[in-house]
């Protein structure tokens, strides 16, 4: 019994020792959250640069131009026996052209100064000779080719169309155009499916232009826009009669187109302006016959160059095309209005409006209210 009691003693004893040594269960313990840690703060970015301005899509200017007196009619009878009386025409067909670094047309524009002198059977003027001559493109509708058109459309629609398809193709692309004769006043018709819905006008004298354009072409750096301005006038045809000296003086159109294609920057002011004038005249014998080769194409003032003769009689002794060249320069780098703004002076009647700054008081004494005028045209129809 005592030996019983002993060994329970002894169990529980060991009980209560082995409880002793079990350590108590720690406090719960949170996963350890960090310190809060700031975003990561970037090195500083500077404020955000403007990226270049694109550089200009026009890269040079061009003006061409082709002159045509070939319809161009004689006093007589037709077939029938019925009268006909003599009137002179003059086709002067204009391109302003800016193209683009790589040679390929940025901006186009087409007009063609289709001038007539009317004589009567005393080979007197009957056109009134004080009007200012509309171009196709200034009469628009009142041109009436969409009457006779197939495809219904005017020749200010069909020349916007044929424009349009020119843009982003170099001259030697234009050129190569598949064209086909439609009849004898037609021969070279657009025959590629882009055009044969639009033009159906015959088009050799216009790409003759363009490419003139393009050889001719001057720096136009920082140009955004191109345009042409044109202006005709007949108020120096004459009619058949005598001169003061009681001389006999056959009849004689003249037809005066002055023509300009000015490249403008993005604030509007003259990057480059070429100027030009067709003086085209068609003399009558005094039986009211054409008196000059009506198959010959004109030239202008600048292509005539030291031959139109105005050195001699120049008190400067200098050439028209060195003239307007002089002009041409001092209207760079200014605006419209500062152009037209011009200080000038009347020489005579015949030159009222003869440039009186310092500038060009050397070297321009011709009179230039026709040539600020085209040039203010090519402003307003810049594209």
């Amino acid at each position: 019994m005592k030996r019983l009691l002993a060994l329970l003693l002894v169990l529980v004893l060991s009980i209560s020792l082995l409880a002793g040594c079990t350590p108590a269960a720690p406090a719960e313990t949170p996963a350890e959250t960090p310190a809060e840690t700031p975003a990561e703060t970037p090195a500083e970015t500077p404020a955000e640069t403007p990226a270049e301005p694109a550089a200009s899509k026009i890269a040079k200017v061009g003006l061409g131009q082709n002159i045509s007196i070939a319809k161009s009619k004689d006093k007589g009878v037709d077939a029938n026996g019925n009268e006909v009386l003599a009137t002179a025409q003059a086709d002067v067909t204009i391109a302003a052209v800016g193209f683009d670094a790589d040679g390929k047309v940025a901006s186009v524009t087409i007009d063609v100064a289709q001038t007539k002198v009317a004589f009567d059977a005393d080979m007197k003027v009957t056109s009134d000779k004080e009007s200012e001559v509309k171009s196709k493109k200034d009469l628009g509708a009142e041109y009436g080719m969409i009457k006779a058109s197939s495809i219904g459309k005017e020749w200010y629609e069909q020349m916007g169309a044929f424009e349009d398809w020119m843009i982003g193709k170099t001259v030697d692309e234009i050129k190569a155009l598949k064209v086909k004769e439609r009849d004898e006043s037609h021969k070279n018709v657009p025959d590629v499916p882009e055009l044969t819905s639009s033009v159906t006008i015959t088009v050799e004298s216009y790409i003759a232009a363009v490419e003139e354009a393009w050889n001719n072409s001057v720096d136009a750096t920082g140009a955004e826009t191109v345009g042409l301005g044109v202006e005709t006038h007949i108020n120096k045809s004459r009619d058949a009669g005598t001169d003061a000296n009681g001389n006999a003086v056959t009849a004689q159109a003249q037809m005066d187109t002055y023509m300009a294609a000015t490249a403008f920057d993005k604030d509007g002011k003259v990057v480059a302006a070429i100027i030009d004038s067709a003086q085209v005249k068609v003399p009558y014998d005094a039986e009211g016959k054409v008196a000059t080769d009506k198959t010959v194409e004109g030239k202008t003032k600048v292509e005539l160059g030291p031959d139109y003769g105005m050195a001699k009689a120049s008190g400067i002794g200098k050439e028209w095309f060195e003239q307007i060249e002089a002009l041409q320069a001092w209207m760079v780098g200014k605006t419209i209005d500062e152009i037209n703004g011009m200080k000038v002076v009347e020489r005579d009647a015949s030159h009222p409006s003869v440039p009186d700054v310092a500038e060009l008081t050397s070297s321009v004494t011709i009179t230039v209210e026709g040539y600020l005028a085209v040039v203010t045209e090519a402003f307003e129809m810049a594209r």
